[in-house]
């Protein structure tokens, strides 16, 4: 689950600790499981890098928290627009809230969390779909409120309402995987790309850490899909057709194989080397004026994070400066 200590602090770096139990192998998508704690992996949560929270990034994120609560929508919701009404959005700020330690009223914004989750329970259908009535292309906005979902469920396993949209709502992305093994926009079982991939696995991962049986399978397939998006340069391209690689795709490619369960693998290590030749923070003048550099910054902070050692330890520190 979330770890709440605060040197877990940037919410980025948080997704990364989210992930910390076994790897996937259990047969159904049914009822709760004895879950046991990996506690020798090379990752940042092991072996914290050096002055990794300070008391400038302390306050940058209570600076943040203030300004997220302040424009949380009375509906519970986050988002404006084009992106209002919507249960991915309002599941990652909710998200951002517990990894600071704030839990459903509990905490100085338990309430902002308690109101975020009733607006996605208010939108879990009976068919498992989490979606507001703004959504396009849902899977995305799906994945990330059963990320949230799961990590509620973990937290408090006696809410039957939680409980109940989230086990739909895992079979609904285990029944939508592709016969490639991905997904994409809609939960359909057409086709797949990279980035929707992902959002799927780090939902699955939750749910089988809240102790939610998932098919080995499933993650097996995906597993595979992925592996067959990365190219000989190490870096990931958006789908399994031929096409070039980009850095924010190979973060959240990396980050995937990780929440997988898989820690040690040359594809990982290729993935990460590509990463810091191409993407990290200054050189070829990366920064937050680049196309996607916020999307990519998310997948590969956590990508580092669980990677552990030198990787983090270098990207880190350049990352907040």
């Amino acid at each position: 689950m979330i770890h709440q200590a605060r040197n877990a602090g940037m919410a980025l770096a948080t997704f990364g600790a989210l992930f910390t139990g076994t790897v996937f192998g259990q047969d159904e998508v049914v009822g709760p499981v004895e879950v046991e704690v990996e506690v020798d992996r090379p990752g940042a949560e092991n072996t914290p890098a050096l002055d990794e929270m300070t008391p400038e990034l302390d306050e940058a994120v209570r600076k943040g928290l203030s300004s997220l609560a302040i424009i949380q929508n009375a509906d519970g919701s986050f988002g404006r627009g084009r992106y209002g009404k919507h249960v991915g959005i309002t599941a990652l700020c909710a998200l951002a809230f517990m990894a600071d330690g704030h839990l459903p009223d509990r905490g100085r914004y338990g309430t902002v969390v308690s109101k975020a989750l009733q607006f996605v329970l208010d939108n879990a259908t009976e068919t498992g779909l989490l979606a507001a009535e703004t959504s396009h292309g849902p899977m995305y906005g799906h994945g990330f409120a059963t990320l949230f979902l799961g990590e509620i469920y973990g937290m408090n396993p006696a809410d039957e309402r939680v409980r109940d949209a989230l086990g739909r709502a895992i079979r609904l992305i285990v029944n939508s995987q592709n016969e490639e093994g991905g997904w994409r926009y809609n939960p359909v079982p057409f086709d797949a790309d990279v980035s929707v991939t992902i959002c799927e696995i780090m939902a699955l991962r939750s749910a089988r850490n809240a102790g939610i049986k998932i098919p080995r399978e499933t993650i097996d397939r995906a597993v595979e899909y992925v592996r067959k998006c990365q190219n000989t340069d190490g870096g990931f391209r958006y789908m399994k057709q031929p096409g070039g690689s980009a850095w924010p795709r190979t973060a959240a490619g990396v980050a995937s194989l990780f929440y997988a369960g898989i820690y040690e693998d040359d594809a990982i290590e290729r993935g990460l080397d590509y990463l810091v030749k191409v993407a990290a923070p200054g050189v070829g003048g990366r920064g937050p004026g680049n196309a996607h550099y916020y999307y990519g910054q998310y997948y590969a902070v956590q990508a580092m994070y669980l990677a552990g050692g030198e990787w983090w330890g270098q990207w880190w520190p350049t990352t907040y400066f």
